[in-house]
């Protein structure tokens, strides 16, 4: 309890942006940094999840906000930024969750089967998007000297997966750009790094087929049960707190164990 009323303390007053947080992952991790003390923004897509999630979050004694954003629209993205100062007046933590998966879906097809136009717009949200949002917070948090930037890669990433070459190129991307954006901005004190989540039962309603490819995925995992969005909102927490301020660069895979690196 201690540690965290410390915690609380230290992120009073500092705001984090949540992209693609409406739902699923990206809501548990905006649940858990509010209560690590930060003022979250909830930014995605779906407005009306977005609005009902802050409300969710504002309820609980949070400060929140809404924000409706397509992170592969440039102008989108800028206005998220200014909206996000004129609330909270800083941007001190930035997590890029959004991505082309599930709200946007993707096909699940063999390498030369995927039609350009999806193969296009995967990269177009998940690398391009998570660039122009960087490039869009840096600056603030380059002025304060201080800033916490977590991206979502997948741990697909790291050991492959068959029919979505697509999804799995694209998060194989987050991991250089990562590591090159820790070096280029380290000097700023900004902290760059990355969380790889395993098969996640993420769906908030999810069906008989899906919830029997979820319990399939935990045969090769050295904790064999079903993963859940709780069990990587602990990662994000870590790296967007101080104990991990002499970390930049780095990859943490929360998957149970299947992929050990």
């Amino acid at each position: 309890m201690r540690r965290n009323v410390t915690e609380n303390a230290q992120n009073a007053g500092k705001a984090v942006i949540f992209t693609g947080a409406a739902h699923g992952i990206g809501a548990a991790y905006a649940d858990r940094l509010a209560e690590d003390g930060w003022d979250v923004v909830i930014a995605d897509l779906d407005l009306e999840g977005a609005q009902k999630k802050a409300a969710e979050l504002e309820e609980r004694g949070h400060k929140a906000l809404a924000i409706e954003v397509d992170i592969s629209d440039e102008a989108a993205v800028a206005a998220m930024v200014d909206e996000t100062v004129k609330t909270f007046g800083n941007i001190s933590g930035l997590v890029n969750n959004a991505a082309v998966f599930s709200v946007v879906p993707m096909s699940r097809a063999p390498f030369d089967e995927i039609e350009l136009n999806e193969w296009d717009l995967m990269f177009r949200v998940n690398v391009r998007g998570t660039w122009q949002v960087c490039k869009a917070v840096i600056p603030h948090m380059k002025d304060a000297g201080y800033g916490k930037i977590v991206n979502i890669s997948s741990g697909t990433a790291l050991k492959g997966s068959a029919s979505r070459i697509h999804y799995v190129s694209s998060k194989g991307a987050i991991l250089s750009f990562t590591k090159t954006l820790a070096r280029e901005v380290g000097e700023e004190g900004i902290r760059v790094n990355c969380v790889a989540p395993g098969s996640t039962l993420s769906e908030e309603a999810p069906d008989e087929e899906m919830l029997k490819y979820r319990s399939s995925r935990i045969t090769d995992r050295a904790l064999p049960r079903v993963q859940v969005p709780a069990d990587l909102a602990g990662a994000v927490s870590f790296f967007m707190s101080p104990d991990s301020d002499f970390i930049t660069g780095q990859t943490l895979v929360v998957d149970g164990g299947t992929c050990m690196h």
